[in-house]
């Protein structure tokens, strides 16, 4: 068993597969410098930290109704949210269609006509409109947001740079709706994750607030001062929540990585997204074990096996660490003897456990870049969310190690993680609350 461990060990190191292979100081240090040229100016760099003109800091009045939009992926959902006077949150009046586009192109009346189908009968609930929009979209200083490009799934090309909060009220202005009072709060997912978290904890020490999604995706939203984003100069004061767009940092550990990379669609983009998200954990994962086949670390009978079955994906890559011996998942079906079952044991928990390292990085520099949570008694909230984080095994407990040891111990600097359920739902509220 010494053998098998040894000769896996040496694989994973020379393809720089291990956490151990990625320099932690070293990679934040450069991560910070990254988001540093995102805000001095716009196109720098390969994090596009965009700016959101929406505050940490709002105050929420109890009891008002807000109607909240939230289109992400082929979904689209509306309902009605108001919050207790301790920010307890009710909603109500949801309802969940698919999203124009996803079956066949539409133009863009035909799309901004089926989320008035949806937002009508609602209307009269409230003059605030919260809108998640978990697309890539620049933001407006009037809270507005311009899609910049639609995700595959979604076919609505006429879309692209129409502001979607007012392309939607002209429409139910043109059914005879007066909308000439109500206003639009467009926010991702993200920025909507960190509103949530601070909403949810009001009445928690909090020293600052951090938004991070790992799911099929991945980003991060912190709180930055108005005086450190150059790109914006005309304000000086306050603060405001930053879209970081981290899964676009630029990160190639090893030429397996490269590998991979350059057979994904775009591999000029988002490559730290396709190191760490559950779009690409699996089918990275694939990529590594199919090496580890040519150098007969794995056996020919494992490979074999591993032919006839469908190509990984992070579901089952997780399955097979949760359950080793679980025969009715495949990839336990594929193991005949127990060095085969070591080794891919030992390959699927390296790559977890360099992405949670990667993960605690983003995370680490977006803290440090707050400048927040300097004292262990009011730490800065991690509003996390997302399947892949939570349901990936081990990778949430791994990055919370990472994150202890290189923040708590080596730079004194304090978190503590939250899951606010509903998060861009209760977000999107919070921002359009925040128009009054």
């Amino acid at each position: 068993m010494k053998h098998i461990v040894a000769r896996t060990e040496s694989f994973l190191h020379e393809w720089s597969i291990t956490p151990d292979s990625i320099d932690m100081q070293k990679c934040c240090d450069d991560f910070l410098k990254e988001m540093e040229l995102g805000l001095q100016a716009k196109g720098v760099g390969s994090l596009a930290m965009i700016p959101t003109y929406t505050s940490a800091d709002t105050m929420i009045e109890p009891e008002r109704k807000v109607i909240v939009l939230d289109a992400g992926g082929t979904n689209f959902r509306t309902c009605v949210v108001s919050f207790s006077d301790t920010m307890v949150p009710t909603i109500s009046s949801y309802r969940k269609t698919g999203m124009p586009g996803v079956h066949h192109e539409v133009t863009a009346t035909e799309f901004f006509g089926a989320l008035a189908d949806q937002v009508e009968p609602l209307i009269d609930e409230s003059d605030q409109i919260g809108f998640c929009f978990s697309y890539a979209a620049e933001i407006t200083e009037d809270h507005d947001g311009i899609p910049l490009v639609f995700s595959k799934e979604i076919k609505a090309p006429q879309v692209i740079g129409m502001p979607v909060g007012k392309s939607l009220l002209d429409e139910l202005a043109r059914r005879g709706h007066d909308v000439s009072r109500k206003r639009v709060a467009v926010v991702n997912d993200t920025v909507a994750t960190l509103l949530a978290g601070k909403v949810a904890t009001g009445v928690s020490p909090y020293d600052g607030y951090i938004g991070f999604i790992l799911g099929t995706g991945t980003n991060t939203a912190y709180v930055e001062s108005n005086s450190q984003i150059a790109k914006l100069s005309s304000l000086s004061s306050g603060s405001q929540i930053i879209n970081v767009e981290s899964g676009n940092y630029e990160l190639i550990p090893g030429e397996l990585d490269r590998r991979f990379i350059n057979s994904t669609k775009q591999p000029e983009n988002y490559h730290f997204e396709k190191m760490i998200s559950g779009a690409y954990l699996g089918s990275f994962s694939q990529v590594v074990l199919e090496e580890a086949i040519a150098e007969r670390i794995l056996s020919e009978e494992f490979a074999e096996r591993f032919l006839a079955i469908p190509p990984l994906d992070t579901t089952r890559m997780s399955h097979y660490l949760e359950m080793p011996h679980n025969q009715s998942y495949n990839m336990v079906s594929c193991i005949t003897n127990e060095a085969d079952a070591t080794a891919l044991y030992l390959i699927l928990d390296s790559i977890i456990a360099r992405a949670a390292k990667l993960t605690a990085i983003n995370l680490s520099a977006a803290v440090l870049k707050s400048g927040s949570g300097e004292n262990p008694r009011y730490p800065v909230c991690i509003n996390a969310d997302g399947t892949t984080f939570y349901k990936t095994e081990n990778l949430d407990l791994y990055t919370k190690q990472y994150v202890t040891d290189f923040l708590h111990r080596r730079h004194h600097r304090f978190v503590r993680f939250v899951n606010i359920d509903d998060s861009p739902t209760i977000g999107a509220a919070v921002a359009g609350l925040s128009l009054l």
